[in-house]
Parts: structure tokens; sequence; C-alpha cells
């Protein structure tokens, strides 16, 4: 999987790195940062995701559309599409821009909006990202769980780094009958879930 990533892709995901670790390091305050997770973090998701069973694949927050490629990969393998919901119009311009710099449109469909709104008409999810605004985990948790499929995963980002936050939703996650769930700490920390 890894060493099959065309250069289209390569070449976008290089240059959002370089965008994002700008944005990071030049202290200048931004309201519209991508914001997007870090390669090894890319790299995991895809290898969960490939080890999914048979449903939907699901992101919920695309930003520029730099995790989506990691999980495009995963895709390709299985066969399947991605569907990835982003609600702020930059980064959904952002987006498509990748997915078709990319050549990866025929492996995405962006949903334009709430992913909460989406996410209702969904079932049979096999595998789920959570990274968006803090605010909606525990509503988007609480949605998805319950159309996982059997061995399905939800994988939320942001575990470690914005725990206090997010530590009432952790705690639910943890103590969920419904899941195996686990804090792995790889970079800002990934909680997954695995539907029993």
């Amino acid at each position: 999987m890894f060493h099959q990533i065309p250069e289209s892709m390569r070449k976008r995901m290089q240059m959002l790195e370089d965008i994002d670790t700008i944005d990071r390091s030049d202290g200048t305050p931004r309201l519209q940062r991508l914001r997007q997770i870090p390669p090894v973090t890319g790299q995991f998701i895809a290898l969960l995701a490939a080890t999914t069973p048979d449903g939907e694949m699901v992101e919920i927050g695309t930003s520029a559309g730099y995790s989506s490629m990691w999980i495009i990969q995963a895709c390709k393998l299985l066969g399947r599409k991605l569907k990835t919901c982003e609600i702020m119009p930059e980064k959904i311009a952002l987006a498509k821009e990748t997915f078709c710099v990319a050549e990866v449109e025929e492996y995405v469909q962006l949903l334009e909006g709430d992913a909460r709104e989406y996410l209702n008409d969904l079932k049979d999810i096999s595998f789920c990202f959570l990274d968006a605004e803090k605010e909606v985990y525990a509503d988007c948790y609480e949605i998805v769980i319950p159309k996982l499929v059997p061995g399905g995963l939800l994988v939320a980002d942001n575990a470690i780094n914005h725990r206090e936050i997010l530590q009432p939703m952790l705690d639910r996650a943890l103590a969920d009958e419904r899941v195996d769930a686990m804090i792995v700490p790889i970079a800002k920390g990934e909680l997954v879930c695995r539907k029993i």
C-alpha cells in the first residue's frame, strides 16, 4: 500500500505537509490553519482501515484532504470509496483541489456540511476517522458506534493533546461495552474503538 502511492498523490501530500509545517512554526495565528494529522498518523489509520470488514468508509473533518489520501490507500486496496465530510467552505475548496490534483476523485465523495446530518443517513460503517472540531466528537461518537459493523473501527484523533476537552467522550468510549477501546500514543493520540 505505502509502496504504491502514485506520484501525483505523493506530491500533493508533500505540499500539504509543507504548508502545515509553516502554519505550526511561524507563530502567526490563523483561523483557517490546516491542522492536519502528521504522516505517522496517516500511515496508522491507513493500516487500520485496510483491515476492516465490508462496509462504509467515513471521515469526519476533511480539511484539505490530507488524511483522506491516507484512507484512500486502503479504499483502493479494498475496492471501496471514502465518504468524507467538511463544513468549512475554504477547506472544501482545498479538498476538491487535492482530490483533483492527486487524481483520486473516483475513490472519494466529499460531503459538504455538518457531518452529523450525513451520519444519520449512513449504515454499516466499517471505518470512521474522526478529526473535526472537538465540540462535535461526543455527538459523532454516539451516532457512529451503533452504525459500525461488527469488527468495524472508529478512530478519533487528538485523544492526548486535547484530552482535557475530550475527557468525557474518552471516558464514555473506554467504558462503553459495545466496543473494545484504547488510546494509542501515536503523535497527538488516537482513540481506537472496535465494535464488538
